[in-house]
This record gives structure tokens, C-alpha cells and sequence, in this order.
């Protein structure tokens, strides 16, 4: 089987990693010029965390991921008003957490591709052609690339999406926030925070920082707006946005980067009656980002990818193959979906009194009823859907071969 995925992000390196292992040729287009450097401090639990430990990917993944004891919310001084227990989140989810930044992670995926995976990065696609047994790819260039499968792996805003399933706006649900990340130098800075996770105890809009190995500063931010337009001059709109905070948000505004070094987005999900049309599908925040509210997207990217190359290794034909990824991993994303919106009220609290009540909450995250519910909230509903895959059998021998499109057909 021949396979060509676009994006070269979590999910796209997860699937091209599994479909080659499995004997699968594959092409991976992405349309930046390189590795990406933005990105943000994600909590790695879940599903994903099962995939990652059968891929042999966790030592890896240990040797980058950053020791977190508390995330602790301050006020306008910096003083502490509360504080969010890492220590006991990982015991409430049995040490399965990994707390590391995106592009370390995309890193480590990257690296465990097998050598025959060719990764095309400044490779735009711009056409795409399902003729029934076979999928035409068309790049910018010009150049034309035939293969049994095109899997949409390009994150939320996804070409392959809009070209075969239709424009954004069917599929993109506004949650009401945007968020930023960027990293910069201040030495003052790094010294106050030292080693802690710091979020600013804001209404409406919130800053963090944490300091990163090499010394520099990392910048997160959110906030409320219900504008989802995403703006021309980003430096400028996170400058705007985040002014009124005080302690070291004003230091972090004035030594902000230049818009092309800056992660900036409307925060959303991507709902879809189906994920899955002719010899194109859909994987990752393509077909299921559940926002930065719920957590785990890049633990379901992973977990997704890694289902999808399963079935498509297990089931005679692709057909089945997409059908059957389809009916196992909507429940948990929709699951998951579900949890983000509910949080939103009090991720970001849009008022005072909101915020009073948040804060009393965390206090009391020590007790262990407390946690325990917290540490669920955290990891979600539990599946054991990646470690069945293994009980059931197949997906660690075996090639994958051109399949068949129709239901019937043998492999």
C-alpha cells in the first residue's frame, strides 16, 4: 500500500511512523520549510501515552519531557493565590504523564521514522483526484503523486479537508478564546520564575511562563473574544490583547518576537459527520481537535494515528479499514469534545466571582477525593482501546499491501 499523508505534525509523524513499520510505503508532504519551533507545554496522558509505550517511544519522550512539581497562579504582584498539584495529578493517573513541549514531541516522532519514509517538507498539495481504486495528488510545483490513500493530517485549519470535504466553516466550531505562544530571553524574568509553572490569576484573559533548558523563557497565553478572525499583525494583537496584566506580562510584551516566531490561533473544535470519503481520510485536529480546553490533543493524535494504521493493516479492504477507525475512535474524540466545552467556564474564568470560586477549588485539590476526580478530568474517560489492539492480535506482523476499495474484495 502506498500512502501519501499531509502535515507533517503529531499525528502525521504517529501515522507515517506505523504504516512504514508495518511495511506501507509512504510519503509525508508538509507545507512549512521545516521543522516547527512555536508551540506550547502540552500534558502527554491518555490513550496517546498507551501508543506511544507500544511504538517504544517513552524513554524518548522521558529524556525531554520537563519535571512540573506545581502550576502556581499569581496575582498582579506575583504572589501565590493558589496552586495546581502535578505531583498528585501523576499519582492519580499511575505516572502515565509526560509533561513536554510540542516541538520536542514532533522531534522525537520525527526522529523514529523509519528510513524509507520520505518527508517532503515546502511541499504544498493543491489538488487532490479520487479516481476509486487509486487517489492523484497534485503539488504546487506541479509534480503529481498517485497512491492508494491521502490521509489529511494538517492540523485544524486543513487543506485536504477544504479541497475533498468542503469549506472550514462547516466543521469549525468557535469556542470564544484565542491563544498564543512564543518564547523569548529575559534574565530577570527567568530568575523569578525559577523552576514553577506561573499563570497569571486573571479574569478574561491569562499569561503563564516557564523557563526552558536552554535558558529562555516561555510565553502562553489566552484569552476571551468573541471575534474568532484571526489577525493580520499577530506581535501587535498579543501586545493589545495583553497589556492590562501586570507582574512580568508587561517585560514579556516588550521582548515579544517578530509574527512569524509567535503560535497564535483561535481556539476550536472540528466536528464532522464523516471523517472518511472515497480514498481520503482524515486524522488528528483535521477531523477531531478537541481545543486546548480539554486537553489530550496531542495524545489522540497519536492514539488516532496509530488506530487508523492499525485498521488499515487488520481489515481487507480500505474501505473497511476506514469504517472500522471510524466507528472505534469517533466515541472517544466526541467524549473528549465534550469535556473541553464544559471546561471552558472555568479555564478561563470571566469573572471575578468565577475566578474566587476556581481558586477555592484548586485549594482543595490536595485531598485525595479531589484529586482523584481532578486526575479523571485530566486523562478523561478511561479506554483500553490501543492496549486491546495487541489482546486481539495482528498489528505487529504483517505488511501492508494495496487493498480494494469495495466492502467484498480480498486482500
Amino acid at each position: 500500500m502506498k500512502v501519501v499523508i499531509c502535515g507533517a505534525g503529531i499525528a502525521g509523524l504517529t501515522l507515517a511512523n506505523r504504516i512504514s513499520a508495518l511495511g506501507g510505503g509512504v510519503t509525508v508532504l508538509e507545507r512549512a520549510p521545516g521543522p516547527r519551533s512555536q508551540g506550547y507545554m502540552i500534558d502527554f496522558v491518555g490513550p496517546g501515552f498507551d501508543a506511544a509505550e507500544a511504538m517504544g517511544l517513552l524513554p524518548a519522550m522521558s529524556e525531554v519531557a520537563y519535571p512540573v512539581d506545581e502550576v502556581s497562579l499569581v496575582d498582579e504582584h506575583g504572589r501565590r493565590r493558589a496552586g495546581v498539584p502535578y505531583a498528585q495529578f501523576a499519582k492519580a493517573v499511575r505516572a502515565r504523564l509526560r509533561s513536554v513541549m510540542r516541538p520536542d514531541l514532533e522531534q522525537v516522532l520525527r526522529h523514529s521514522l523509519p528510513e524509507d519514509v520520505d518527508l517532503r517538507f515546502g511541499a504544498t498539495l493543491v489538488g487532490v483526484a479520487d479516481r476509486g481504486d487509486a487517489v492523484l495528488i497534485t503539488l504546487d510545483g506541479g509534480e503529481r503523486i498517485e497512491a492508494d490513500l491521502l490521509i489529511g493530517a494538517d492540523g485544524v485549519h486543513s487543506t485536504v479537508r477544504r479541497i475533498v470535504f468542503g469549506a472550514e466553516s462547516a466543521f469549525l466550531r468557535y469556542l470564544g478564546f484565542h491563544t498564543a505562544a512564543f518564547v523569548f530571553d529575559s534574565a530577570r524574568i527567568r530568575a523569578e520564575i525559577g523552576d514553577r509553572f506561573v499563570l497569571t490569576d486573571t479574569v478574561g484573559r491569562q499569561m503563564g511562563f516557564y523557563v526552558l533548558r536552554d535558558g529562555r523563557v516561555a510565553a502562553f497565553a489566552v484569552h476571551r473574544t468573541p471575534d474568532a478572525t484571526l489577525p493580520d499583525d499577530v506581535r501587535g494583537a498579543v501586545r493589545d490583547a495583553y497589556r492590562q496584566l501586570g507582574w512580568l506580562v508587561p517585560e514579556a510584551l516588550n521582548r515579544c518576537p517578530s509574527s512569524e516566531e509567535i503560535y497564535y490561533d483561535q481556539v476550536a473544535q472540528v466536528e464532522m459527520p464523516s471523517r472518511r470519503k472515497g480514498r481520503v481520510a482524515l486524522v488528528g485536529d483535521a477531523c477531531y481537535a478537541v481545543s486546548l480546553l480539554a486537553g489530550q490533543g496531542a495524545s489522540l493524535a497519536v492514539a488516532g494515528a496509530y488506530l487508523l494504521a492499525d485498521q488499515l493493516h487488520r481489515a481487507p479492504t480500505i474501505d473497511r479499514a476506514l469504517a472500522e477507525y471510524e466507528r472505534l475512535w469517533r466515541p472517544v474524540a466526541e467524549e473528549k469534545q465534550k469535556t473541553g466545552r464544559g471546561a471552558a467556564r472555568w479555564f478561563l474564568p470571566d469573572s471575578a466571582l468565577e475566578l474566587r470560586i476556581r481558586r477555592a477549588a484548586l485549594r482543595l485539590a490536595w485531598l485525595p477525593v479531589v484529586n482523584r476526580f481532578v486526575g479523571a478530568t485530566l486523562a478523561g474517560k478511561s479506554t483500553a482501546l490501543i492496549k486491546n489492539l495487541h489482546e486481539v492480535g495482528g498489528s505487529s506482523a504483517g505488511e501492508l499491501t494495496p487493498r480494494p476499495t469495495g466492502e467484498g474484495a480480498k486482500p
